[in-house]
């Protein structure tokens, strides 16, 4: 029997639907307009395309998105410049720099160059400590939206072994940090596997939730997943056939017990969490 689809983006509408509530309760309390401001640096067609997705998002909401741009040859002491200017702006609650940067600038310069209370993607180290802590002012947007299509499809998380393909610091450090923690949508055993794991295969086969982020196209067989199991897809990748993830849909689909697909999974839930950190952002800046 093939698995369960985890809808991600039937998922998404549910929650943005539950965020513009708050998003206009917000606004009529407060007389303020969440705002997140995208920083875009060159002309990535990718970058182009998240971004616009993000603000149409926003506007949705009643979230007002707004973009700044900076031409390709720009130096980081010029996108350090306008960071500081976002910073310091009391109407942008929240600040996305969009990745990647150009090769001659250097993204963790940047990222820590954002103030932590505007930091929606939660890179900045003051964030990651917090959230390594288990006490954190935002959760990072994939990981979080990777916890909420668990726990709001009813997968058991507590107890369960989870196994993460990747060690990012987008994705794979802070879902494992997560997971680890005590209470509602953790409670895991955590194995974080990378390239020098060693029998890999053994150790996804363990797995009752098999998280894939290791941006390899169609990585994951179905000799990797233990029947049954939950998949959840975080890959982008295209190839010859078009967008893919980072699991063997077809096969691993009539293994798994549950699984994401690639586009309509994870993605989804990345910008709207995103949009959660946001109002997280207006609120905290409003104390």
């Amino acid at each position: 029997m093939s698995a369960t689809i985890l809808d991600g983006k039937a998922l998404a509408q549910r929650i943005q639907a539950e965020l513009a509530v708050e998003v206009a309760d917000f606004i009529e309390n407060n007389g303020v307009v969440p705002c997140l401001t995208a920083v875009l640096v060159g002309h990535n067609p990718a970058s182009e395309v998240y971004v616009r997705n993000k603000r149409n998002a926003c506007g949705r909401l009643g979230i007002d998105g707004r973009l700044e741009r900076l031409p390709a040859e720009a130096t980081a002491d010029e996108l350090l410049a306008l960071v500081t200017r976002l910073n310091k702006d009391e109407d942008v609650h929240g600040i996305l720099v969009q990745l990647p940067l150009p090769s001659t600038i250097d993204p963790a310069r940047i990222l820590q160059a954002v103030s932590p209370l505007k930091d929606v993607d939660c890179f900045h180290p003051e964030n990651v400590g917090r959230l390594v802590q288990g006490r954190p002012r935002f959760l990072p947007c994939t990981p979080h939206g990777v916890q909420q299509l668990l726990l709001r499809n009813g997968v058991q998380i507590a107890g369960s072994r989870v196994v993460i393909l990747g060690r990012s610091d987008i994705v794979g450090k802070p879902l494992a940090n997560m997971l680890l923690q005590r209470g509602a949508g953790a409670d895991a055993t955590v194995t974080v596997c990378h390239t020098r794991t060693k029998d890999l295969a053994e150790v996804t086969r363990e797995a009752d939730i098999l998280i894939a982020a290791i941006g390899q196209p169609r990585f994951v067989t179905a000799n990797m997943v233990k029947p049954g199991a939950v998949v959840i897809d975080v890959g982008m990748n295209r190839d010859d056939s078009g967008l893919c993830g980072d699991v063997d849909y077809d096969a691993v689909r009539e293994v798994a017990g549950m699984i994401t697909p690639v586009p309509g999974g994870v993605g989804p839930l990345t910008i709207t969490m995103l949009l959660e950190n946001t109002l997280t952002a207006a609120r905290l800046q409003q104390t």
